[in-house]
């Protein structure tokens, strides 16, 4: 079991290299899909690992709600905007895959650093700088790219990072806090699909910095 673990926690630190390197927005939703196919998987597989009990129903939860329903609301906001490519990021696809590398070697340092207590099982040493590296991973996206839902997709990974800490570290009834963190993802998801669409609508492109530029009237024209 504990090597099916060491598996799924790779796939999640490669799934950040992945969102790093892709300017596709599908495959960024796929990619996000995945880790919440195995968010609903590690929670089982860890509280094996640790001997202790686990939540099925938050395991559940994690499974339908980040593997299926987000990926899709975020698929559906896709078709609707027309937009398939992050074409001009705020920085370059080969710097943001040497950003998260370094992120996942400062994660692995900082959780050497926190000290795991002695009761924890092996597995969450590798879990929780995994965790750290996905919180990281989203707010770079949220930071280094344009298209504002890519940006949803950098919210959803570093939501994603928190459920995976809370995971490996969390042993007392965590799914009341995880919850209330998904349902505030989820309304955010809607929000945002509205927006977008919205924008869409109104404008050729959903480039936020371009949007940030817009003004009510000219700078030259004044207010009688």
């Amino acid at each position: 079991m504990n090597n099916f673990n060491e598996l799924l926690l790779a796939a999640m630190l490669l799934s950040c290299l992945m969102l790093a390197v892709s300017s596709r927005l599908l495959h960024c939703i796929r990619v996000v899909a995945m880790q919440g196919i195995i968010l609903g998987i590690l929670p089982l597989t860890l509280a094996f690992a640790q001997n202790a009990h686990a939540s099925v129903s938050m395991a559940v939860i994690n499974l339908l709600l980040k593997g299926v329903i987000l990926p899709a609301l975020l698929y559906r906001a896709m078709l609707k905007v027309r937009i398939k490519r992050e074409l001009e990021p705020v920085t370059g696809y080969s710097l943001s895959a040497t950003a998260v590398l370094l992120m996942a070697i400062l994660s692995f340092f900082i959780a050497g650093k926190l000290g795991i207590p002695s009761g924890s099982a092996e597995m969450a040493v590798i879990a929780i700088p995994a965790a750290f590296t996905l919180v990281m991973t989203g707010l770079f996206i949220v930071i280094a790219r344009k298209k504002a839902l890519t940006q949803v997709i950098g919210f959803l990974v570093f939501e994603n990072g928190i459920t995976l800490f809370g995971a490996a570290a969390m042993r007392e009834h965590p799914w009341i806090v995880e919850l209330g963190i998904l349902l505030d993802v989820l309304v955010l998801v809607f929000i945002m699909g509205i927006t977008v669409n919205q924008i869409s609508r109104a404008f050729s492109h959903i480039d936020s910095d371009q949007l940030n530029q817009l003004d009510d009237m000219p700078e030259n024209k004044e207010v009688r």
